[in-house]
């Protein structure tokens, strides 16, 4: 697949604090996180995508004379920085949680260890990246769990915003869950399965509904999905396409891939009633797909309602994850490494506690209950902790602490979910197929319990801290109280 050079893609603020810091002569190896604090569209989880295109943009990460030449237009930045910016690389360290990992609120999805300047620069661009991705991703997994194991096919490429959303929306929701999409190209750029039928366009465009539909059974006899609502569902759409199918069979074409598709009116009854038809005419295998303005909400109420739906066409709800159009990561300062190569833990208070950050160096354990394999709860530690899981662990809810569990040695397990993708600037991390995200994302899935799962008001599952990095958080906060 070609990249994009994105260097430029950055708030102006990146860039003018990166002079401030060259000018400063101040340049000290940080550490920021990227994580985000409330669970899209009410949801109980969130699932981590986008991280092969943060890898793409950090090996790409160069200025090139044209990069140079304009920001010199913006009369902003002196020469000296501009020289420094024409030689510049990325040298740091970049942890990440894999794609199709499920995630929770307050977790670093993405860590970076690097200097300040170059920290501080790539902030924006991973931000664009793992919000849109993750949102998208988690927006497809309401979907998909909605449909109950029916195929959910991706259809939105005409009401994304933009080409990029588009496409990289499409990729997510191939991770989330989708069986197909309809978008070629990325198809093409990340070899995951394409899908589509015809428009109302094509059955206008003959002389009759019959004649559009035996045309297009000639041309795709292996994947023959007949578009039925043009004129009248049930009176002309559906007998049409029985006509058609009873052709095929009589002319000794296999029907391996066969049905129509439903876009307006009542679904469950049109589906009910059209299941009725196919069935009576022999056609107990058709399938009945459906589109128009689907999310999981209304693919849950048809499913309740005995729609004979068995495949779903979303579009525009899902690629824009309509009712909640943002993931909300944030990006913050977690440590600072002092002259002797210590890092020393920076906190950011706040009047509201959910936006205090958790100070440090720190990884993401997930605990395991051995006996079903579903997630008990994560730990935020320091990265030099490790737990042992055949002892008692006591874990506990960082603001109301008197929330406390004890998981029982031999009990549960434990998994480390950062992973390195970048070492001293280069990468060392190689991403899966997105089909192969995708299997290990419906995985993931299956790690949770199924309260937190449920769409409306799901089990939140809980994120705790060690108590190492607890006391410190709470030293910190402590030494802010007192003013010093």
């Amino acid at each position: 697949m070609s990249t994009m050079k994105l260097t430029l893609l950055t708030d102006l603020y990146e860039l003018t604090m990166m002079q401030g810091y060259f000018k400063n002569h101040t340049n000290e190896t940080v550490i920021f996180d990227a994580f985000y604090r409330k669970n899209p569209s009410g949801n109980g989880f969130a699932i981590a995508a986008g991280l092969d295109q943060v890898v793409d943009y950090i090996k790409n990460l160069t200025f090139d004379q044209k990069d140079v030449d304009y920001l010199r237009s913006l009369n902003l930045f002196d020469e000296d920085f501009l020289d420094y910016l024409s030689n510049f690389h990325f040298s740091g360290d970049i942890y990440a949680i894999p794609e199709g990992t499920v995630v929770f609120p307050r977790e670093p999805l993405v860590k970076v260890i690097a200097p300040i300047m170059e920290a501080q620069l790539v902030e924006t661009a991973i931000l664009n990246i793992i919000n849109h991705q993750s949102l998208i991703a988690t927006k497809t997994a309401r979907v998909v769990y909605a449909a109950k194991g029916d195929g959910i096919m991706e259809f939105g490429l005409r009401r994304a915003q933009g080409p990029d959303a588009g496409i990289y929306g499409a990729r997510a929701a191939m991770i989330g869950g989708c069986i197909g999409t309809s978008n070629v190209l990325t198809g093409q750029l990340f070899d995951v399965p394409v899908k589509g039928t015809h428009a109302h366009s094509w059955i206008m465009s003959f002389p009759d509904e019959y004649t559009a539909f035996k045309k297009y059974s000639e041309l795709y006899p292996n994947a023959c999905i007949l578009l039925v609502d043009t004129y009248d569902t049930l009176k002309s759409g559906v007998p049409n396409a029985i006509r058609v199918f009873k052709e095929m069979r009589e002319a000794g074409i296999p029907l391996t891939f066969y049905g129509i598709r439903l876009d307006s009116g009542d679904l469950a009854y049109m589906s009910k009633q059209a299941r009725k038809m196919l069935d009576k005419a022999g056609f107990e295998d058709a399938v009945i797909s459906a589109s128009s303005d689907l999310d999981e909400y209304l693919i849950t109420s048809l499913k309740d309602q005995g729609a004979a739906i068995t495949s779903w066409g979303v579009g525009t709800n899902m690629i824009t994850s309509s009712d909640c159009p943002a993931f909300g990561g944030v990006y913050k300062l977690a440590a600072v490494q002092d002259e002797n190569g210590e890092f020393i833990p920076k906190i950011k208070l706040s009047e509201n506690s959910e936006k205090i950050t958790n100070p440090g160096n720190k990884t993401v354990f997930r605990l395991y209950d051995n006996e079903t394999g579903k997630i008990r709860a994560d730990l935020i530690s320091l990265a030099d902790e490790s737990f042992d899981s055949d002892k008692d662990l006591l874990i506990f809810d960082s603001v109301e602490t008197w929330k406390k569990t004890t998981l029982k040695g031999g009990t549960y397990h434990v998994r480390e979910l950062l992973v390195p993708v970048f070492k001293n600037g280069a990468c060392i991390y190689t991403s899966p197929s997105v089909m192969d995200i995708r299997e290990y994302c419906k995985r993931e899935q299956e790690t949770l319990w199924d309260e937190t799962r449920r769409l409306t008001n799901p089990h939140q599952v809980y994120v705790d801290l060690s108590d190492k990095l607890f006391r410190i958080k709470t030293g910190l906060l402590d030494q802010m109280s007192q003013g010093k």
